[in-house]
């Protein structure tokens, strides 16, 4: 089949098979291409959307892009059940497996450091919600019988949704500090926007976690201890999964 290179990721070699009948970008079957005794995973994709100028139109295409984010995190997926991959960003795409390899050569030093520093290691996401906002203190004053009534019930409103905040800082806080010293290494991401994630509540905590794969279950068991410590807060496990986070070289 011809066509351009998709690289989903870089690994060491590894001998257990990938699931079967794994597809992958545009619907074509990932390969194994070695390189100096690293392996990058590749299909092969058409020219007419991954070439440099349609590629940049058809990201701009949301059923499009999130059809192949799925298609690539499966392959990724799939890698993460029977080896450390190290992931690459989404539409790698080169001319051909000699730029592949190119790109294995020029990077090898880079690419063997990471997968020595993430073998045997997933990446676990744990968010954190506020269920309820409080109340907005712009919300006009109950009752009041005078002005001063009136500027005492909103202070005492200002006072309220300012402890509320600072009790879910202080909860996603702790719960940060506790994950990070059991994990390896760990990563504050940018709190979600609501409107584009389409979560419930508002995020305080977005933050992934590296663990060794052996120490995954003890680790579940340690955020699963926290659901339901704080009132109004939920906390959110996902994983584990390939370590992006982590990929690149520690700030």
């Amino acid at each position: 089949m011809t066509g351009l290179r998709y690289v989903y990721a870089v690994c060491r070699p590894f001998k257990a098979p990938l699931q079967v009948q794994l597809s992958g970008v545009a619907g074509d079957p990932p390969r194994l291409l070695a390189h100096h005794g690293l392996i990058a995973v590749v299909s092969h994709v058409p020219e007419r959307d991954f070439a440099e100028g349609p590629l940049h139109t058809r990201l701009e295409d949301l059923d499009w892009l999130t059809e192949t984010a799925r298609a690539h995190q499966g392959v990724i997926d799939a890698l993460t059940v029977v080896t450390t991959p190290l992931p690459l960003r989404l539409a790698t795409v080169f001319r051909d497996d000699s730029g592949v390899r190119t790109m294995l050569e020029a990077r090898e030093a880079d690419f063997r450091r990471t997968l020595d520093r993430l073998e045997g290691r997933v990446e676990w996401g744990v968010k954190v919600y506020v269920e309820a906002e409080p109340q907005d203190d712009s919300a006009p004053a109950q009752k009041a019988a005078s002005g001063r009534d009136y500027l005492r019930q909103r202070s005492s409103r200002v006072r309220a949704h300012e402890d509320a905040w600072q009790r879910a800082e202080a909860f996603a806080s702790g719960l940060h500090e506790t994950l990070s010293d059991y994990a390896e290494d760990s990563r504050l991401h940018t709190p979600q926007n609501p409107a584009l994630s389409g979560a419930a509540g508002r995020n305080v905590l977005n933050a992934a976690y590296l663990v060794p794969r052996a120490h995954s279950e003890e680790f579940v068991e340690l955020v699963d201890r926290t659901k339901g410590e704080a009132p109004g807060m939920r906390v959110e496990l996902t994983g584990p999964w390939a370590a992006y986070s982590f990929a690149g070289e520690k700030p």
